[in-house]
């Protein structure tokens, strides 16, 4: 029995308890009737009342729980997270730093067609990007032509000069993506940003499914959902592709145990059967990386290294890192050794840059985005930052480089005197900052003190680029706990869901 089959149990016990213990005579079947739909695009219900045709099995055997056995059913989720590790570390938290990324266990059901083009649309947009980097890199061509400003590129501290002339093993840069979006009241996608440094979070869907599997058993194996439980498969699949060799050695590169995404590092690492190392694990020799294990050194063939570029390499990047390797990247230029995700993909995820990517794909591929971005509004550009302070209080502000949900103003939620901040940080340093029309993300009914209430969410799917591109039918829904509120950041308090990808 494998430890994670192990610590199901744990949920599965927890459940028969329940089960004993419920007296049917004092629990009250859940409320829904009385759901308000009206104000958002709810994912379960139309704005009048009605049930969406891809929610209406799981809405009949929903109604039949009584809200107490709801109750003990999140109460065990949370337990089994907790027997599972699957915590993360939130910084500067005078409450304590691990912590569980709640679990709400009503999921969230996608309906196939949507599926398909919203896999259409992030495949689309994951093929412009890689070609964008290693344009950037190396001809720069699209700059040349003035699609995006030369200066926006060249001038930000995520265009790595070291990367100039590179091109990565394979011709890839952004190996594992995860895009975020969120539905607006029309019911249509936008794409909200793209993460292709280390994005993080595919652990918790992997194993939020689990869990939620045994909390509906009969509704999971009639629905027709699509799997996610072969990603670790098709991650090593993915990283070996970057190998000539017919049995390439892979690696997972840790910052270490105080990294808020240590677990999700070593999760990857077993569920894959690679390695798990640290900086100090590995060493360069004739621009060469090499691990020390207990039988003397091994040669790496290929890292999936969760570091961030200016730490990787001290020799490279900054002198002052700690956890990287030097001379990591003199092994990487030498093509003896692969990293995924490339250094210097960041800078094709800063926020400013997202307001071209429509740009850039009508550039390098001749076609029309198949998903919107949100209207962005740089404040670099000076009739932008004028409209941006004038309105403040009904945007949204985002530093470009930052990342969280930190370096972030709400307008419509904001104080004045935060309005007055903002202000003054986008005037003293207006290419740090872009500004959107405050979206109203979509809601999926989840489990509250309340009982049944509407919740905001937003949607992370994974994309993988190896032999080809490919789109895990699930993702990773976060959820913004918090009555009313839009920030879905784990740092922020935000949770989860299970999102079900139907066959059809």
């Amino acid at each position: 029995m494998s430890f994670i089959q192990k610590y199901l149990l744990v949920f599965e016990l927890l459940a028969n308890w329940v089960k004993l213990k419920c007296d049917s005579k004092f629990l009250i079947c859940m409320k829904i009737e009385g759901y308000n739909a009206s104000e958002h695009y709810d994912e379960m219900f139309t704005n009048v009342g009605e049930i969406r045709p891809h929610y209406e099995e799981f809405y009949q055997s929903l109604k039949k729980i009584p809200i107490r056995k709801m109750n003990h059913l999140q109460f065990s989720a949370n337990q089994t997270q907790r027997a599972m590790g699957m915590t993360f570390n939130v910084y500067h938290d005078n409450q304590g730093l691990e912590k569980i990324l709640h679990l709400d266990i009503v999921p969230r059901i996608i309906p196939n067609d949507e599926w398909l083009k919203l896999e259409a649309g992030l495949k689309q947009r994951t093929y412009a990007l890689n070609l964008f980097l290693q344009d950037v890199y190396n001809d720069r061509k699209i700059l040349k032509d003035g699609i995006v400003p030369e200066e926006l590129i060249l001038g930000s501290k995520d265009y790595l000069k070291p990367c100039i002339g590179l091109t990565p093993p394979k011709g890839i840069w952004c190996h594992i993506t995860g895009t975020d979006l969120i539905k607006n009241k029309d019911g249509d996608y936008y794409i909200l940003e793209d993460n292709l440094r280390c994005p993080s979070g595919v652990s918790y869907m992997l194993e939020s499914r689990e869990i939620i599997k045994r909390a509906y058993p009969n509704i999971f194996n009639q629905k027709g959902i699509r799997p996610v439980s072969d990603y670790p498969a098709k991650l090593l699949k993915m990283l070996q592709h970057l190998s000539n060799k017919s049995k390439p050695v892979v690696g997972v590169l840790t910052p270490g145990i105080y990294n808020s995404a240590y677990y999700e590092h070593s999760y990857l690492a077993l569920q894959m059967g690679v390695e798990l190392v640290n900086g100090v694990d590995l060493i360069v020799e004739d621009k060469k990386v090499y691990m020390q294990t207990t039988k003397g050194l091994e040669q790496i063939d290929v890292l999936y290294r969760r570091i961030d570029d200016a730490f990787l390499d001290p020799l490279t990047f900054r002198p002052d890192s700690m956890l990287g390797v030097p001379g990591i990247f003199e092994a990487y230029k030498a093509g003896n050794v692969a990293l995924a995700n490339a250094p210097g993909t960041g800078v094709a995820d800063d926020k400013a840059v997202y307001a071209y990517v429509p740009k850039i794909i009508k550039y390098y591929l001749g076609e029309e985005p198949i998903l919107n971005n949100v209207p962005t509004y740089l404040c670099r550009d000076e009739k932008d930052r004028k409209y941006v302070l004038d309105h403040i209080e009904e945007l949204v502000v985002k530093e470009t480089n930052a990342a969280g949900g930190y370096g972030m103003l709400i307008g419509p939620k904001a104080t004045k005197e935060e309005h007055a901040k903002f202000r003054e940080l986008i005037k003293s340093n207006p290419t740090n900052y872009i500004a959107q029309p405050t979206l109203s993300l979509s809601t999926v009914p989840s489990l509250t003190e309340e009982g049944i209430s509407g919740r905001h969410v937003d949607l992370r799917p994974y994309i993988l680029y190896g032999n080809e591109i490919e789109v895990i039918p699930g993702a990773l829904t976060r959820v913004a706990l918090k009555k009313g509120s839009l920030v879905v950041n784990s740092s922020q308090g935000g949770g989860s869901k299970d999102t079900w990808v139907l066959y059809n």
